[in-house]
């Protein structure tokens, strides 16, 4: 999994939370940067991409690490 440089804890919310939240955070941060999010919930997987292409982040991926997925999104 590649390397990021800020995480945001969404375990146990549900949708449309992890993306507000991810949105957000992203704000906050500069161009490049790359924030990892933990979800549980299984939607993240499908609204988080499609949150990116909307908002203009590269969605770089996801990694399961046991109940939680792990989001790498790179702010754009």
């Amino acid at each position: 999994m590649a390397h990021w440089d800020d995480m945001l804890d969404c375990e146990g919310l549900l949708c449309p939370l992890p993306v507000l939240r991810a949105r957000k955070r992203l704000m906050a941060l500069a161009s490049g940067t790359v924030l990892c999010v933990r979800a549980t919930d299984a939607m993240a997987l499908i609204d988080l991409p499609h949150f990116c292409a909307e908002a203009g982040h590269a969605y770089l991926g996801s990694e399961v690490e046991g109940t939680v997925t792990l989001h790498l999104i790179r702010r754009g």
